[in-house]
């Protein structure tokens, strides 16, 4: 078995075979290129790539999704999540899901500037913006592009509301923007947290922020009144499920308002490479593992489906949610929805902002 790269997710970089692409490693200098003394592979650089799309604002028309518009300032996630639904989409672009999605990531620039221009269209009407819903707007790389916050100056300008999904307590270093509209009822804050171990989250999500920091951002947001949430997504059978109360309790003393969860889901080139990561960092249970998580899919490894690819079936998946409803209950997270304002949005100011 081929060493595992040091601090990545994915243990390999598969082709896809909806796509036939060749299986590559993923390019960088002679330093990447040479093998560590003691025989490890030498970690792999992070590249990014400027992307100049078009427009900024994704439609979606899932009935199961409770938004339809989001903004993804970046393609690719350095975070390195194994479970990560959003891998797939490297494969458009002739890369792998696995190393690539993780190494190779591209950032658009100009997303504040294409944000701009479409809220100003007579024709745009006024819904919450939804971030994170593909990869993390606080990957490692925000801190040099700071592509989110330019997007969050525009929305905040114009009184427009937005959520966001992050793993990333880099998210509290906008709260400066994020807590006056908070405060107008433009938005909330969702923040996920897997696992309380460390131990597991270093393979799980090896290139995001410890747990420990994720609850300490959930009471920064608190204490500055930002409606924040906790997302237990996603529950990995075997793995993390038996912390379910424990993650409850911890994001409710954090000041959480409400949580939720999805069963982890394995689409496409995702199973593979969750298959893999199993095999490498869980051998002694990874069949049982995927048995389980076959029994939530309705015998797949994923299930597509809309409505049951959010709640999974059968007895696993009941049990799941039956001991998250009774913990949110428990600790007082079952009860409150944000429903954020629209009313206040007014049309940004054009190229040379406004005089008066």
């Amino acid at each position: 078995m081929a060493k595992t790269r040091p601090v990545r997710g994915a243990t390999l970089n598969q082709e896809s075979a909806r796509f036939n692409l060749p299986s590559t490693e993923a390019d960088g200098d002679w330093l990447d290129e040479r093998e560590a003394i003691d025989g490890e592979p030498p970690p792999l650089r992070t590249t990014v790539t400027v992307e100049k799309p078009r427009t900024i604002i994704t439609r979606n028309q899932s009935p199961d999704i409770s938004f339809d518009r989001s903004i993804n300032p970046y393609r690719g996630c350095e975070h390195g999540c194994i479970y990560c639904f959003a891998r797939p989409s490297h494969a458009y672009h002739d890369l792998s899901p696995g190393l690539d999605f993780e190494t190779k990531l591209f950032a658009k620039p100009d997303a504040p500037v294409l944000l701009r221009a479409e809220l100003s269209k007579p024709s745009y009407v006024c819904k919450p913006i939804a971030f994170g819903t593909n990869t993390d707007p606080y990957q490692p790389i925000e801190g040099k592009w700071r592509i989110t916050r330019g997007c969050i100056e525009v929305l905040a300008e114009c009184d427009h509301p937005i959520t966001i999904t992050t793993k990333s307590d880099r998210v509290t270093r906008d709260i400066d923007l994020i807590a006056p509209m908070a405060a107008k009822g433009l938005a909330a804050v969702m923040i996920s947290v897997t696992t309380l171990d460390s131990k597991i989250a270093r393979t799980l999500e090896p290139r995001a922020p410890h747990p420990e920091k994720r609850l300490a951002a959930i009471r920064k947001l608190s204490d500055a009144g930002i409606p924040v949430f906790v997302s237990m997504s996603p529950v990995v059978p075997q793995i993390t499920d038996h912390e379910m109360e424990h993650i409850l309790e911890r994001a409710a003393a954090a000041g959480a308002r409400a949580a939720f969860f999805l069963p982890v889901r394995l689409p496409h080139e995702v199973a593979p490479l969750f298959r893999a990561w199993l095999e490498e960092h869980f051998p002694d249970r990874a069949a049982k593992v995927m048995a389980t998580i076959n029994s939530i899919r309705g015998g797949k490894d994923n299930d597509p489906n809309f409505f049951t690819r959010m709640r999974g079936q059968g007895p696993w998946s009941e049990l799941l949610r039956a001991r998250f409803l009774i913990a949110s209950r428990r600790y007082g997270l079952d009860s409150e929805r944000f429903n954020l304002r629209t009313d206040l949005f007014r049309r940004p100011a054009g190229p040379q902002r406004e005089l008066f």
